[in-house]
């Protein structure tokens, strides 16, 4: 019996095409929602690095016309006309006036982000990279999210991933890593959940130790 395993990337982009979705990144999501259900009708998310759009999408589906989805990424969406509970912002969340104008929009009960940083090929580089900007949403994510919100970044593997992981288990009750099916066999992506924020953690980090 053959699993998702033994299916190739162009099942999930032709599979995505098909149900109306931008890219086949969904199904990460899908996996990570079956498995740890962090998003429930009615909550407020915030999707960061949301282009093309196919994260806000899923959820709005989950979401059944409820709460409200804030999409974030330096280039637009493809997705065009957004339901009311929806709306789009573009910039870098590392902009301080950007990042205020998340905060009004909060608290949220989810950050989900699938960004990635622009690479270059060397894998050292573009994995320092992804740790620095999985850190930047981390910090978004403790001024942000209610107690007892959850987080979902997608970090490519260099050895750094232990840290997210432990900042995780300090800042919420439950963390985990998952490689979802969706994911290519030779992608060195990994996503990091991060369940339960525990009351009283907010506020940007003082910075890793590398």
């Amino acid at each position: 019996m053959s699993s998702n395993y033994d299916k190739g990337p162009d099942y999930y982009a032709a599979r995505a095409k098909k149900e109306g979705y931008p890219a086949r990144s969904v199904y990460k999501l899908e996996e990570i929602q079956e498995k740890f259900r962090i998003i429930r009708k009615g909550q407020r998310l915030l999707d960061v690095g949301a282009a093309p759009g196919s994260w806000t999408l899923y959820a709005l589906k989950v979401l059944q016309g409820s709460g409200f989805v804030l999409a974030v990424d330096l280039n637009p969406l493809s997705v065009r006309n957004l339901p009311k509970n929806a709306a789009f912002l573009q910039g870098d969340i590392t902009d301080n006036p950007l990042r205020e104008r998340l905060l009004q929009q909060g608290p949220y009960d989810l950050v989900m982000s699938d960004a990635a940083p622009n690479t270059t090929g060397n894998r050292t580089v573009d994995s320092g990279r992804s740790f620095s900007l999985v850190w930047e949403i981390l910090d978004v994510s403790a001024l942000c999210l209610r107690p007892g919100g959850s987080v979902v970044v997608k970090i490519f593997q260099g050895g750094d991933e232990g840290q997210i992981l432990e900042r995780l288990h300090a800042e919420y009750e439950t963390a985990r890593a998952l490689k979802p099916k969706a994911s290519r066999k030779v992608s060195f992506e990994t996503y990091c959940i991060g369940i339960g924020k525990r009351s009283g953690e907010g506020g940007e980090n003082d910075g890793p130790s590398r």
